[in-house]
């Protein structure tokens, strides 16, 4: 957990972090290989918790301190909105605010077409391939988990290699994870089409995903696109993303 914020943050449940004010909740989800605290120390979080809001990180299944079973049934088709349906009732959040990145902000994007009516949305990180079951970078994801999970050596300076560094850093189980990938289910755009609730699509600059975040963002009734400085790494801990989200709030 962020050491700047220790004292600050508070759980409601041991695979979520909370703090910030008393005012309008707002559920943020990170991204794949992440967690809810990687998102409170490289994010827009801590910004948004300074303006008074309660800002919410849970860790999405596999990750972090939320359950990590190596059982392929415990991941069913759609098993993220499941779960973020089911924290929204358990905290029971009325008026309140979703946002995501990456992984989160393709998870917001399902619970939107399931019937989630937040305030505000954010889909941070995504562009028209967040509404496929799987994004031509699935299949290398899935090799390369399992082949951590394996304990293969990877050639020094290779994408693997740095991929399994970074799991190694954040803590997450490569098996689990994988099993999560499985679980993806497409979104159809007629289902966005239905959702009333305004939304900022925000991808950086530098993104492959940016490309298309205009047409993903043109498929909502009350959809807005920004691009801001940053690939898919580094928009995420840009101050232009906080401030997007910020200005978008109010």
């Amino acid at each position: 957990m962020c050491e700047l914020n220790r004292a600050k943050m508070t759980s409601v449940r041991r695979d979520v972090i909370e703090f910030g004010g008393s005012g309008p909740g707002i559920l943020l989800l990170h991204g794949l290989m992440g967690s809810g605290a990687l998102m409170a120390s490289n994010g827009p979080a801590r910004a948004i918790a300074a303006l008074g809001y309660r800002v919410i990180l849970p860790d999405l299944r596999g990750h972090g301190d939320s359950a990590r079973p190596h059982d392929p049934a415990r991941y069913p088709p759609d098993v993220l909105a499941d779960d973020g349906l089911a924290l929204i009732d358990h905290l029971g959040l009325d008026t309140y605010h979703l946002g995501g990145y990456s992984l989160g902000g393709k998870v917001v994007l399902r619970l939107l077409a399931r019937g989630a009516r937040p305030a505000r949305a954010i889909v941070g990180g995504q562009g028209l391939d967040a509404l496929d079951a799987e994004s031509d970078r699935t299949d290398g994801y899935r090799r390369t988990l399992a082949a951590i999970a394996n304990g293969d050596a990877f050639e020094p300076g290779s994408p693997e290699e740095a991929l399994a560094g970074w799991l190694t850093q954040a803590g997450a189980d490569p098996r689990a994870i994988g099993y999560l990938l499985d679980s993806s289910v497409a979104t159809p755009r007629d289902a966005l089409a239905q959702v009333p609730t305004p939304t900022l699509v925000v991808a950086g600059e530098g993104d492959s995903r940016g490309a298309s975040a205009g047409e993903l963002a043109a498929l909502l009734p009350n959809g807005q696109v920004l691009l801001i400085p940053g690939d898919h790494l580094t928009a995420l801990g840009a101050p232009e993303f906080a401030d997007a989200i910020l200005n978008f709030l109010k």
